[in-house]
Order: C-alpha cells, then sequence, then structure tokens
C-alpha cells in the first residue's frame, strides 16, 4: 500500500530560492577534512607542511630547503656519502649540541670508527651525554637500532647502515613514526638509486673551502636544484687558520695561475722573444 505524503494545504510549496554564495567565501562542506589530514595533504610543486616535531640542523641555509626547517622527528633520514665517518659529525654537531645542552642522550651505533673524544669536545659536545654501541654485523645494528627506536629514550640517534635491504628500511621507517626524536641513518653514495621508505634523503660531500656540500635527493616538497654550501670549519681549527687559509681554493687557483703565466712568459736559453733562434 502506498502512501502519499502532501502538505496540510494540498499543494507542494514552491521551492526557496538559493540564496547566491558571497565572493571569497566558501560554504561549509559536511567533508571538510581535519587540519591534522589536511597538514599530511601536500601538492608536489610546494613545501610539504610538517606533520610531526623537527629540530632545527644548525644550519640556516639547510633549515630553509627542509619541511618544517630541520631535522625530521618521528621519521627517518638518509645521509648518502661516499665516505663514511669523514663528514657526520660537522653536519650533526649544531643539532647534538642543542639536544646535550637540554640533558638529552646522543646514542651512536656501529660507526665505523671509534669517536674521537678531544674532537668531540672542540664540538662542544659533552661525552656523558654520548652512547656509544658498538655492532660489527649488519643484522646486529638493525636489531639495536630498531630496539632504540621503540623505547624511545634518546634525544638523536645515528647509526651506520652500509647493508640494509629496502623492505628493512622500510622496517625502521614504521618504528620510528613512535620516536620524538631524529634518526639519522648513514649510507653510502651508492644507495642513491635504490628505492627507500626514508621521507627524506640528501648526500654530503666536502668541497675544498672547509664547507659541506648538501644536495637534497628526496624530501616532502619540490625537486631541489644546485648543492647547498654550509660553511664547517672542524673544531679546534677555526681560531687558527688565517683568512688565506679558510679559502684553499683561492690558493690553488692562483698557484696555478701563477704558473700558467711563468710558462706562457718564459723563453728558452739563447733564444730571443718574438724571434727563433739560429740553427747551428
Amino acid at each position: 500500500m502506498a502512501i502519499s505524503l502532501s502538505w496540510a494545504g494540498g499543494e507542494d510549496p514552491p521551492p526557496a530560492p538559493l540564496s547566491p554564495v558571497p565572493r571569497g567565501r566558501i560554504s561549509r562542506d559536511p567533508l571538510t577534512l581535519s587540519p591534522a589530514i589536511e597538514a599530511a595533504l601536500w601538492r608536489g610543486d610546494a613545501m610539504g607542511s610538517p606533520v610531526t616535531t623537527t629540530l632545527s640542523s644548525g644550519f640556516a641555509a639547510l633549515d630553509a630547503q627542509l619541511p618544517g626547517g630541520g631535522w625530521p622527528c618521528q621519521s627517518l633520514t638518509e645521509v648518502l656519502q661516499l665516505q663514511p665517518t669523514a663528514l657526520e659529525w660537522r653536519l650533526c654537531a649544531p643539532s647534538m649540541r642543542a639536544l646535550v645542552a637540554q640533558g638529552k642522550q646522543i646514542v651512536l651505533v656501529g660507526p665505523p670508527k671509534a669517536p674521537h673524544l678531544p674532537g668531540l669536545l672542540h664540538l662542544g659536545l659533552d661525552e656523558h651525554q654520548l652512547v656509544w654501541i658498538q655492532a660489527d654485523k649488519p643484522l646486529e645494528r638493525l636489531w639495536a637500532i630498531e630496539q632504540l627506536i621503540k623505547a624511545n629514550a634518546v634525544g638523536m640517534l645515528l647509526g651506520w647502515l652500509p647493508h640494509a635491504r629496502q623492505e628493512q628500511i622500510r622496517r625502521l621507517q614504521v618504528c620510528a613514526q613512535s620516536c620524538d626524536g631524529p634518526v639519522i641513518l648513514f649510507r653510502p653514495a651508492a644507495a642513491e638509486h635504490e628505492a627507500s621508505a626514508a621521507p627524506l634523503r640528501l648526500q654530503a660531500r666536502f668541497s675544498l673551502d672547509w664547507e659541506l656540500c648538501i644536495h637534497l635527493l628526496k624530501r616532502k616538497g619540490p625537486p631541489h636544484e644546485g648543492e647547498l654550501r654550509l660553511p664547517s670549519i672542524p673544531g679546534g681549527l677555526e681560531d687558527i687558520l688565517t683568512p688565506r687559509l679558510t679559502r684553499p681554493s683561492h690558493l690553488i687557483a692562483a698557484s696555478h695561475s701563477r704558473k700558467l703565466s711563468h710558462a706562457v712568459g718564459s723563453t728558452s736559453s739563447g733564444q730571443a722573444s718574438g724571434r727563433p733562434a739560429a740553427a747551428h
């Protein structure tokens, strides 16, 4: 049995006119995303907004290119380099100093070389806040890093993983989402062509003028063009280097210029300038 519904007057009322939406205002959509979800969405041509906390790297130029303005917490960061233990301390020392000043610990897992205590003191790091875990085998390093991430008891975790598979990096990234401190993994430069679940990947190398050259391979934002040059004189040398020695590239260029001018302007013995020597 069908039942028809009608108004008391017996006729359907006329539809109410639609009021135009004022320009510059958007009507409220019941399907509007929450602020947390909106923050997690980003366009590929724009810098992503941070959904987690960040820690300043101590380099203004680098912070300006990192989403959120620093090393991401609750996430993995990969630093690729040709030679291990060559620039890690100079790259991470500024942010490590800030954490040590807050009484937080820095944990090192599997560095190829023993940390040099006098050099760390020159960088302003307190040895009482540094924990070194010696793990030689790849599985031991992976296990130690995973357990430290799950414990969430360190201010910053630095791990050296010369050999790691994609699924192992993905597992660490999932665990790192519950870690409040930055987790930075140092890997060989050859890993650039391997897929990685780490949201932030950068390539680091030295330059002649005591600088760190940084190229961002992967970030939550547009592709990074060129390199960042970060001034980074090793601890203990900044006070004793002369202004000329802080720019070795200028000295090398001047030396090559003098050698070239001497070779072009010199004449052989017994030969006048601009005139060939007489044959005997």
